[in-house]
């Protein structure tokens, strides 16, 4: 056990990092939810069950899938847009 806590230390600053470095959206989504697991697995490992629980059921699941759906919205307003502004004759 005086292993695992280190290494979880570390897979939570690795995907941390992963998260800030990211440039793209998706990838920075998906960087959020792996560093949810990691945290949920760094908590079970101190022996937080409860905080482990909350972790994964709001960041890595509730938080990345609300960014996913306003990302989702966002691409569908920007082609309504690049539609209706080509439809006019606008350029976009």
């Amino acid at each position: 056990m005086s292993v695992l806590i280190p290494l979880l230390f570390l897979l939570v600053a690795v995907t941390g990092t992963g998260v800030a470095l990211s440039r793209v959206p998706r990838r920075q989504v998906m960087a959020m939810a792996a560093n949810g697991m990691a945290l949920a697995l760094l908590f079970m490992a101190l022996q937080a069950p409860d905080v482990a629980f909350a972790e994964i059921a709001v960041g890595t699941a509730a938080l990345p899938l609300l960014f996913l759906v306003v990302l989702a919205s966002v691409r569908a307003d920007k082609a309504a847009k690049a539609e209706d502004g080509a439809a006019a004759g606008d350029p976009p």
